[in-house]
C-alpha cells in the first residue's frame, strides 16, 4: 500500500493529534532501523505508521490494544508478518517479538515517547538540538517519563544487537528528520 493510503488508513481510526505524531515518529524510526539492517524499509515503515491503528477503538482497555490492530491490518490484507509485529509490541500479551522487525517495533515504541519527553524538558525544545547524551541522562532518571518502559528500550542491545546509545542515536536521528512533521 503506497504511504499516501496508508495514512489516510491511520487518520481515518486515529483522531487525537497526538496519536498521530507517535505513529509517525515509530514510522521514521523503523524506515531508518530497516536501512541500518538493509530489511525492506517501505514494509518497516508502514508497520511503524499503523502500530497503534486500533488505539482509539480500544477505548483504553490495554489487554485489547493490538490485538485488534493486528486483526483489523490482516483484514485489510497487509502481510503476516506486520501483523505479528504490531501484535506483539504490545508487552501486556506476553508475546514474544521473533522476527528483526518485531523486534525493533517492541523497542521503538518507547523510545520515541522518552525521546519527546526528553525534547519537551530541554530548554529550546527543539529536537534537533537534542542529543543522544540528553536521552541517555533522562533514561537513567525512573521518574521522567514512567510510560516509556526502559526494560524495553534496554532490550535492543538482546533484541537487536545495538549498544543502547546506538539504538537512540539512529531512533533520534530518524525523529529529528521529522521535526515539523511531529511539531518539535
Amino acid at each position: 500500500m503506497e504511504r499516501e493510503k496508508t495514512l489516510a488508513l491511520l487518520k481515518q481510526n486515529l483522531k487525537n493529534n497526538n496519536l498521530i505524531k507517535h505513529s509517525l515518529a515509530v514510522e521514521a524510526s523503523m524506515k531508518e532501523l530497516a536501512k541500518y539492517f538493509k530489511e525492506d524499509e517501505e514494509k518497516w515503515q508502514t508497520c511503524g505508521l499503523l502500530h497503534d491503528i486500533d488505539y482509539e477503538k480500544i477505548k483504553g482497555n490495554i489487554e485489547l490494544h493490538s490485538k485488534i490492530g493486528s486483526e483489523m491490518l490482516k483484514d485489510l490484507g497487509f502481510e503476516e508478518d506486520i501483523c505479528q509485529a504490531v501484535l506483539t509490541h504490545n508487552e501486556a500479551h506476553g508475546i514474544k517479538p521473533e522476527t528483526l522487525m518485531a523486534k525493533a517495533l517492541y523497542c521503538v515504541d518507547p523510545l520515541t515517547g522518552l525521546i519527546v519527553a526528553s525534547t519537551l524538558v530541554s530548554p529550546s525544545k527543539k529536537i534537533k538540538e537534542l542529543k543522544v547524551e540528553n536521552v541517555l541522562k533522562r533514561f537513567k532518571e525512573k521518574a521522567f517519563a514512567r510510560g516509556a518502559n526502559r526494560e524495553i528500550i534496554a532490550k535492543s542491545q538482546e533484541l537487536l544487537d545495538l549498544s543502547l546509545e546506538e539504538f537512540v542515536k539512529i531512533v533520534l536521528s530518524a525523529m529529528q528528520n521529522i521535526n515539523e512533521e511531529l511539531g518539535l
